[in-house]
């Protein structure tokens, strides 16, 4: 398996030097024929990495297996709520069938075993209606809380890239942040008394925001069906809807109402802020790309972004953040970077031809994220910086109504989940992300 992955890494490897070696050295753009065959082995190259991915995780779960068999002690795992525990441990008692038979048949379809194994293990039942049973939801098994959560990262970088906290209610959450970045020590005398500096502590109060769903009807025969995979039909509509809701709010929500997303965040930071095409309010940590001279500069209807614009963005950032700091950009946006040379006329962006080693784009990871603006006069392309510093708070778990008066004329049922989020940059005023603006 190890061999395969090699084989894999370096046909890629091979792949990305032929695409780097049509980019002419000059700086001029790509022709539309040598574009043509850039963009065709940069797809091949993207599909190999898809394909080494999953070797590389098939050869990681086969690794974990076989250490697991040679110990009785299970592997460390994640800190975990108690809520989590009480889960895992309902699971093993016929939880996730109560639950499987809730979705099926309703509360009122559940023996009085099934009810009290439900309670059981969420600790209480969720009346989100007028009281009546039909109205009423459960905490979803571990299990399927875990599958959605990892389908939600694929439908946008937010929640793999950020900090995550997870509370056990969804009260006000005041998290402290400080800035002590203009206090230095001191030199004494012998005998003199020391100066007074007190540390400046302040706070980002984080929310709740429920997110729904939306219904998602099933019709009577599926659920009747026992050849109908409930469970995992409603993960992946769950995950569909709330993955593309949560990531656009986490990257660029305007807050009050919804979680303050990162870009957002950013520029509300700043101060003397100007406004943006985009509708972004923009200040000081942002780089006006276009401004010095671009070896292998992209061109996209007269706006660009070219090697000196990202390196300027990098060393804006303080060296302190640039440790574990990542690129942030649109698809398309990676797509021009992948032109680009720097003034030795090497290019920025490299695949990851070891084992387990990301592509990276000058010497730092980056990550995909549609929700961010494309290359466009006065658009917010690029963000640069320790993206944990954006932290996205987590309420619990999913919770799942079934409603069964809503569309009886149908023949349908329908099911709700809901979430609760918020999200903000931790910013005490030291800028740890900065910006790149498109030239206008």
């Amino acid at each position: 398996m190890l061999s395969r992955i090699r084989e894999l890494r370096e046909k890629r490897g091979k792949l990305a030097a032929d695409a780097q070696a049509l980019i002419p050295k000059d700086g001029s753009p790509l022709t539309p024929e040598n574009r043509q065959k850039f963009d065709r082995l940069m797809r091949e190259a993207d599909d190999l990495k898809v394909a080494i991915d999953l070797e590389e995780q098939r050869a990681e779960a086969t690794s974990l297996d076989r250490d697991t068999r040679r110990t009785s002690r299970p592997p460390e795992g994640p800190i975990i709520s108690d809520f989590d525990r009480a889960c895992r441990r309902a699971e093993g008692d016929g939880y996730r069938e109560a639950f499987r038979g809730y979705l099926r048949r309703g509360e009122s379809g559940l023996s009085e075993e099934e009810r009290a194994t439900l309670r059981r293990a969420t600790g209480e039942f969720r009346d989100m209606g007028v009281g009546t049973g039909n109205l009423g939801g459960y905490f979803v098994p571990q299990g399927f809380v875990y599958d959605v959560e990892v389908a939600l990262k694929y439908y946008g970088p937010m929640l793999q890239v950020s900090k995550i906290l997870d509370t056990a209610t969804g009260n006000p959450l005041p998290y402290p942040t400080t800035n002590d970045t203009t206090v230095t020590g001191a030199i004494v005398a012998e005998g003199s008394q020391v100066s007074e500096a007190d540390v400046s502590v302040g706070h980002i109060i984080f929310g709740a925001y429920k997110f729904s769903t939306n219904m998602v009807k099933v019709s009577l025969e599926l659920l009747q069906d026992s050849a109908f995979d409930m469970e995992g039909f409603l993960k992946d509509q769950f995950a569909i809807r709330l993955g593309r809701i949560l990531n656009t709010k986490f990257t660029v929500g305007a807050g009050t109402t919804e979680p303050l997303g990162l870009i957002t965040a950013i520029a509300a930071s700043l101060p003397s802020p100007q406004a943006a095409s985009s509708g972004v309010a923009i200040g000081t940590p942002l780089i006006a790309a276009g401004s010095s001279t671009n070896t292998g500069g992209t061109e996209t209807g007269g706006h660009s972004i070219g090697s000196s614009d990202l390196i300027n963005l990098e060393h804006t950032v303080d060296p302190l953040y640039r440790r574990g700091a990542k690129f942030l950009m649109n698809d398309s946006t990676l797509r021009q970077i992948k032109t680009l040379l720097d003034k030795y006329g090497r290019p920025l962006w490299l695949p990851g031809l070891a084992s387990g080693s990301p592509d990276t784009i000058d010497g730092y990871e980056y990550a995909v994220n549609n929700d961010m603006a494309a290359i466009a006069p006065s658009a917010v392309t690029v963000a640069f910086g320790p993206m944990e510093k954006y932290l996205i708070r987590r309420v619990r778990e999913l919770a799942v109504l079934r409603l069964v008066e809503r569309y009886p004329d149908y023949g349908q049922v329908a099911f709700l989940g809901f979430a609760r989020y918020d999200g903000n940059l931790l910013d005490a005023g030291t800028h740890p992300i900065y910006l790149i603006q498109a030239s206008s």
